[in-house]
This record gives structure tokens, sequence and C-alpha cells, in this order.
């Protein structure tokens, strides 16, 4: 028994070092550190052997470390065991049917971003802001965000249980959803008041630039002065495309930039001929508006193009790269990020509005205490006015011409 431990203590300690090795940079001081790491790494894991209470499950308790490892470097960065990583290639290449919601991590637990329109998750009653305490029955705590994505994701018609945290509500509760094969709503239009179009982009999925391109010619022709442009709840997508959109509004300047450790700064100017308008406009954000909404909200605020308003957004914008390991278990890790004009890692500091205006909806309704036994979610109560729109209104009001 000596000698197995021994020998799970060794490859441990390796594995940590090619993990932490990799991360570490090539300077000897970056080094010396990581050497220091992996004595202290080593001397926990033995006393664990040698002196908890009982006989430790090493394999687990190895496992557990080299989740918890990734994870505390950002949501999207992932350890897969040998086993997880084989199904997880296959279920991701069987898997059609989804539940339509961005699924993120926070407070160690699976966390709603936003939920698509006519979704099965939306049909279900699930909401932004809620959270997965569990998914069949298994904690997501205990699981990293591609296991949590890909349990969440099957059959179209296939059914999966999750328990749903809310705030107000006393316990959890499990809700049934039924997976389907998931289209994206298509890009919505139409006149307000005094002459500004309005936008509503649900997730800039390949092809939505050249939606909104389409939106924005349509709402001109009918007359538009000015625009809104709704990314609320925004928060699926591809970061090229919320590239391509904020070049539609932007003429010159810097949209957005890549760069990591390893990644050398990419640069991801406007180009003139890509631009279609000059007109006002206001962006809408709230906590809900992710990835590539991001983006574009970031590039218009900092070139100073227009105003952003509502709520700050949810903060996402990453590069992984999956990395094969000897043992046929792999990692998940952000490589690069990105980040606004000015610098700031859309990750980390997530987009905050020129204008702040909270969602009326996310008040306390006077009936929220009333339902605890309800089998579904209790909606969020309803508001029949939207002060964030309202306020978009006003701020290009102001705005003369």
């Amino acid at each position: 028994m000596k000698i197995k431990a021994a020998i799970l203590v060794s490859s441990f300690a390796v594995l940590l070092f090619v993990v932490v090795g990799s991360m570490g940079g090539v300077h000897a001081s970056s080094n010396d550190g990581a050497y220091r790491q992996l004595q202290v790494y080593s001397e926990v894991l033995s006393r664990v052997r040698s002196e908890y209470v009982e006989e430790p499950n090493i394999p687990k308790v190895t496992d557990g470390a080299l989740h918890g490892l990734l994870e505390s470097l950002d949501s999207n960065s992932s350890y897969l065991t040998a086993e997880a990583y084989k199904q997880y290639k296959t279920h991701k290449q069987e898997s059609k049917g989804e539940i339509g919601a961005t699924i993120s991590k926070r407070f160690g637990y699976a966390d709603v971003v936003s939920v698509l329109p006519g979704s099965p998750a939306e049909k279900a009653g699930i909401e932004s802001t809620d959270i997965f305490e569990s998914i069949e029955g298994q904690s997501t705590r205990d699981m990293s965000l591609a296991e949590i994505r890909n349990v969440l994701s099957g059959q179209p018609g296939s059914n999966v249980t999750v328990s749903v945290v809310r705030a107000r509500r006393a316990e959890p509760q499990k809700v049934v959803i039924t997976r389907d094969v998931v289209s994206i709503p298509p890009v919505a239009e139409k006149m307000i008041e005094d002459g500004i179009g309005y936008i509503k982009v649900d997730a800039l999925t390949r092809g939505k630039t050249q939606e909104i391109a389409g939106k924005i010619k349509s709402l001109e022709q009918s007359g538009a002065k000015k625009f809104i442009l709704d990314l609320r709840n925004d928060s699926d997508g591809e970061e090229s495309e919320g590239i391509s959109t904020a070049n539609l509004f932007l003429n010159h300047g810097t949209i957005t930039y890549l760069q990591g450790q390893k990644h050398p700064r990419e640069a991801f100017n406007a180009e003139p001929s890509k631009a279609i308008t000059i007109l006002p406009i206001a962006v809408l954000v709230n906590k809900g508006t992710a990835g590539a909404a991001e983006i574009v909200a970031a590039a218009i605020l900092e070139n100073a193009r227009g105003d952003v308003v509502g709520e700050k957004t949810f903060g996402d914008g990453s590069v992984q790269k999956t990395i094969d390991l000897p043992d046929g278990s792999a990692l998940i890790l952000s490589v690069a990020k990105y980040y606004s004009p000015s610098g700031k890692a859309i990750q980390d500091a997530s987009v905050t509005p020129t204008l702040v205006v909270a969602d009326a909806e996310d008040s306390v309704g006077p009936e929220d205490d009333e339902q605890e036994t309800t089998p579904q979610p209790e909606a969020k109560p309803k508001n029949t006015q939207d002060d964030q729109l309202k306020k978009a209104v006003e701020v290009l009001q102001s705005h003369n011409g």
C-alpha cells in the first residue's frame, strides 16, 4: 500500500507540474515557485493519505484537486477525467437537442445567464439568474462547466431534471425540461416614437450581422433617424459576429483585441467600408448580456459612438483550448481573453452602462412569498413598463437632428 501511495503521490505531482508549468512562464523564478507549490501539494496529499480519519479514495481526491485547480482560474476552464472526456466527446457528437439557455458557473454552481425566447427552458419556467443546484441528481458544484453543458444536451424529446434555486424561494424546486432542437429567433425590428428604429437581437450567432444590416436599411427607408439596439439577454453567439456587428455602426477605431500569455495581441479594427450608418444609437444591456454582445456594447461605448443603457453585463469573453493528457483525461483551458478598446478584459470587468437603469422585474412583488409549494419556479413579477427602453428613448430624444 505504501508503494501504491508513493506512486500516486508522484503521479499527482508530475501532473500538477505539467499544469502549473504550462501556466508559469519560462522564467527561473516562476519555475522555482512552481516547484515550491508542488512540494506543498505533495506534502498535503501524503498527509491525507497517512493521517486522514479513514482510508481516502486517492483517485477521487486527485480528480477533485485538479477540478478545483482549473475552476479557480475561470468558469470556462475545466478538467475532465479520462472517462468524463470520453463521454464528453461521444455525447457532443451525438446530441442534437438542447434546453435553449446559456449556462456559466457562479458561486460554484451552474448559473443561467439567459434563456432564449420559445426555448424548452423558457417553456419550463427557467429564467436568467436561476441557479441549477443539481442536474439529474448530481450537484453542479462537483461538475465542470463542460460537463454541465454536456449533460444538459441530449436527444430531442428526452427529458432532463434540474433542481432550481431562485432568489426569494425557500427551497430548490425540481423542474423537468424536455430537450429539443433550438432555433434562434430572427432579428426583430419596429419603428417607435420620434423616428427611432428599434432592433432586438436575441443571439449573435452566424449570419446575424447580415440580418441586422438588413433591418437598419429597412428602418432607415421607413424614416428612422436614430436607433436602439437591444442586446438584453443576448449571451449566445460568436465573438466574430459581435465584431462584425459593431463594425456596422463604427467607421473607425478599435472594436476589441484578443490577447493571452502565449497568444500575441490580435487587434480588430473597424473597417470604414463595412459601416452602414452614422445615425445616433443607444444600446440596451443587462446582466444577461454576455460574450459577443458585450463586444458590441463595449466598442460603441468606448469609441464614444453612442450610449449604453441598462445593467452591468455578465462578463464573458475568452478563447479555450483543449489539451489531451497522456492518461486520456483533458484540460479545457482559457488561453486568451477579449479586451475592450480601452484595455479592460471583458470577462473580468464586464461592461458598465453609461446610464445604469435596473430591471423593474427584479423588484420583489407582494405575492412572491405566497406560493412556496408551487412545483414550477414562480415567474418574476412582470412589469408593463420597460424603464430601460424608456431611458434609451429619452437619451436619443436629447440628441438634436
